[in-house]
C-alpha cells in the first residue's frame, strides 16, 4: 500500500508549487488545475472588508478544516497569498544565476522527487508562511492575534508607539494547527519533507531580534521600549540558499535504542546530521537541457566573466548588442526636484546557446 505523506508536508508542497508557476495566475495545488488569484501585491494596510475573504477562502484548495479556519479569520486568506508572493520573489532571486532558476514552466514533476531543489522549495514555503503570519499579527491584519508577548508592553501602547513586535510564537503555533502537523510518518520521503519544512521555520526563528526605542525629552532615553522583530525575508532566503548549497544526502536507519526509523547522513569531518541542514534523497538532474523537470538553460541571459561557463553547460553563448536608455547628467533644481537627461548606452548581452 502506498504510504501517505503527513498533511503538513502535503500542504507545504502545494504552496511550493504555487511559487514556481511563472504565468500570470498563481496556483494552490499540486495539480495546478484551480487558479487561486492573480499574483498578489504586498499587503494592504486594511483588513478585507465585509465578506470578501470568504470568496478568497473558497478559491483555495484547502481541506474542510482549513477552510473553516480561513473563514473564521478574515486576514488569513490574504496572508496565504502574501506567503506565495514572498516565496516566489525570493526563490527567483536566490536562483537567478543557477541552472535551475525556480521555474517549472507549469510542470510539477520536480516536487514529486527528493532533489535538493525540492528541499529548498519546502523550506522557503514554510518560512514564507511563518514570516507572513507573524507580520500579519503585528500589523493588525489578523483579528485573533496581536503583537508579540514582550514583557511590560500593552498591545494598545505598542501600536501607539509603533513598536508592535512580530508575533512569531503565535505564528508557529497557528501554522502547526492550520497544517495539522502530527507525528512524523515512518515513510522516508515523508520524514525528509517534514525535516525540510522545519528547517524553513527555524530559519525564520533565527532572524528574530530584539529592537529598542527611546522615549524622552530632547532625545533622552528616559524610557526605553523593546520588542521582537523579524529580519527581512531576504535574509531568510539567503540563509536557506546557503543550506541548499550545503545540503546533506540522507538515508533511513533504525535507532538501536528505540527501534524507530530516523534520518542519517554522512557529513564531512564526521559531523552528525543537524536540525538546520536541508536534506535530500537523490541527486538532481543537470537542468541543462529541456526535461520533465526544467525548460533547460538555452536562451538564458548570463554574465560573461562569472556565470556563462556554468549556466550554458559548455554549449557556448551568443553575443548581441543592445541599446539601453538611462538617466544621466542629473541636476538638483530649486526647489526640490531633479532634472536629468536621457543617455543611450550600447551594451553587450550574452545568452546561452540552445544546442
Amino acid at each position: 500500500m502506498r504510504s501517505r505523506l503527513p498533511r503538513t508536508a502535503c500542504l507545504l508542497r502545494l504552496i511550493a508549487l504555487c511559487i514556481l508557476l511563472s504565468h500570470t495566475a498563481a496556483y494552490f495545488g499540486l495539480t495546478g488545475r484551480e487558479p487561486l488569484v492573480f499574483l498578489p501585491s504586498p499587503f494592504s494596510n486594511d483588513p478585507p472588508s465585509g465578506k470578501a475573504h470568504l470568496k478568497q477562502c473558497e478559491q483555495m484548495t484547502l481541506t474542510r478544516r482549513q477552510k473553516r479556519l480561513c473563514r473564521r479569520e478574515p486576514g488569513l486568506a490574504e496572508t496565504l497569498r502574501e506567503s506565495v508572493r514572498l516565496s516566489l520573489l525570493e526563490c527567483r532571486y536566490q536562483f537567478r544565476n543557477e541552472r535551475w532558476n525556480c521555474s517549472l514552466d507549469g510542470r510539477g514533476s520536480l516536487l514529486k522527487r527528493g532533489f535538493k531543489e525540492t528541499a529548498f522549495l519546502l523550506a522557503v514555503s514554510s518560512a514564507a508562511l511563518t514570516h507572513a503570519l507573524a507580520k500579519a499579527c503585528s500589523s493588525g491584519r489578523m483579528e485573533r492575534c496581536t503583537c508579540d508577548d514582550s514583557p511590560g508592553l500593552q498591545h494598545r501602547e505598542a501600536w501607539q508607539w509603533g513598536v508592535c513586535g512580530d508575533n512569531l510564537k503565535y505564528s508557529t503555533k497557528f501554522l502547526k494547527k492550520f497544517l495539522g502537523q502530527k507525528r512524523v510518518s515512518k515513510d522516508l520521503r515523508a520524514q525528509i519533507d517534514t525535516h525540510n519544512i522545519n528547517v524553513g521555520i527555524r530559519a525564520v526563528k533565527s532572524g528574530l531580534k530584539t529592537t529598542c526605542k527611546c522615549h524622552g525629552v530632547s532625545g533622552s532615553c528616559a524610557v526605553r521600549t523593546c520588542w521582537k522583530q523579524l529580519s527581512p525575508f531576504h535574509d531568510t532566503g539567503r540563509l536557506l540558499k546557503f543550506r541548499y548549497d550545503t545540503a546533506v544526502r540522507v538515508l533511513s536507519v533504525t535507532n538501536a535504542a528505540t527501534g524507530e526509523t530516523e534520518l542519517a547522513g554522512s557529513r564531512r569531518h564526521g559531523q552528525s546530521l543537524r536540525t538546520t541542514d536541508l536534506v535530500f534523497l537523490e541527486d538532481s538532474p543537470s537542468f541543462c537541457r529541456p526535461s520533465r523537470y526544467s525548460p533547460g538553460t538555452g536562451g538564458r541571459t548570463c554574465a560573461k566573466d562569472t556565470s556563462c561557463q556554468s549556466l550554458c553547460c559548455g554549449r557556448g553563448y551568443n553575443t548581441a548588442m543592445h541599446l539601453t536608455s538611462l538617466s544621466c547628467h542629473c541636476q538638483v533644481r530649486w526647489c526640490c526636484h531633479v532634472e536629468c537627461q536621457t543617455c543611450v548606452r550600447e551594451e553587450e548581452v550574452y545568452t546561452c546557446k540552445k544546442a
